[in-house]
């Protein structure tokens, strides 16, 4: 039965007048109430925690009040929301089993943020891919990259690969893998590696650097040299190290090899002579030309 059938067209018009009023009230009222609720417990779980727990605070307020702003919106108009209800069981049942991924995606994320292996401004290096994490979402993590790209990766592809956080400590090592020449006093190339340390102001004290003779190679003496900063210095530290390293070697004289091979008759001998004369063969082929 229609409604102007009970009511007549006067009452009708008045009727959903005040229906429109009260329902631009409800929005005036819920959706500021809304806005605040989800400034206010995203900015105060951030500081008394971390961005996580505010990013994800602040999406499940605005979700939720939504939600519950339509159906008082609907019910403020006479719905039956009965049909509707079941009708949303029925379309939610055949909706999770077609979207298992998503579901296992939005599972992920709340362990994502519960085990707290990054959080967002961390520097993470994922399948070789490495930059700062912009959010952590329902359904993946944004991360930006350094050559200012956006990498997605889906939240359980997160939790089940391996990934490395390299600036959830606040310092991090150097390390600078150096060749010396076989004829090199190996004291005075410590002490130049030291004093090279020292006289860089991002490089930390405590930890001390670090120096290990690694390996006689085929044509040098391998050596780890590694020294500290702050996270935030690692890059500047490690420009300073290798400059001043190549600069002082300069200076005293010390050779960094490159790969080369020596030919000997024995063990025990001197090394095979071996005389080029390219002037000579080249004055050869001039006058041969000439003829």
């Amino acid at each position: 039965m229609e409604l102007s059938a009970i009511y007549p067209e006067g009452v009708l018009s008045d009727m959903l007048l005040l229906r429109l009023i009260r329902s631009g009230v409800i929005l005036l009222i819920v959706l500021p109430l809304i806005f605040f609720l989800r400034y206010y417990l995203s900015h105060y779980l951030t500081r008394k925690y971390n961005m996580h727990y505010g990013l994800l605070s602040g999406k499940l307020v605005t979700y939720t009040g939504m939600a519950i702003l339509v159906l008082m919106i609907l019910q403020e108009f006479e719905f039956n929301l009965t049909p509707l209800l079941g009708a949303a069981g029925i379309v939610g049942i055949a909706v999770g089993f077609a979207s298992q991924t998503t579901i296992s995606n939005v599972i992920s994320g709340f362990f994502l943020i519960a085990e707290q292996s990054f959080r967002i401004g961390d520097v993470v290096s994922v399948n070789g891919n490495v930059g700062a994490v912009l959010s952590v979402d329902t359904l993946s993590v944004k991360i930006r990259m350094f050559d200012n790209r956006m990498l997605r990766v889906p939240n359980e592809k997160m939790i089940k690969s391996e990934f490395i956080n390299i600036t959830r400590f606040p310092i991090r090592r150097i390390d600078c893998n150096i060749s010396v020449a076989y004829k090199e006093d190996l004291n005075k190339v410590r002490e130049v590696l030291f004093d090279v340390a020292e006289n860089i102001p991002f490089c930390l004290q405590e930890p001390p650097p670090l120096l290990v003779f690694d390996k006689f190679g085929s044509s040098s003496i391998d050596i780890l040299f590694a020294a500290w900063a702050a996270k935030e210095d690692f890059l500047k530290l490690r420009n300073a190290l290798n400059m001043g390293i190549k600069e002082r070697f300069d200076q005293e004289g010390i050779e960094i090899p490159f790969p080369h091979v020596s030919v000997y008759a024995g063990s025990a001998t001197d090394p095979l002579p071996l005389d080029v004369r390219m002037k000579t063969i080249r004055q050869d082929e001039k006058n041969k030309q000439d003829d």
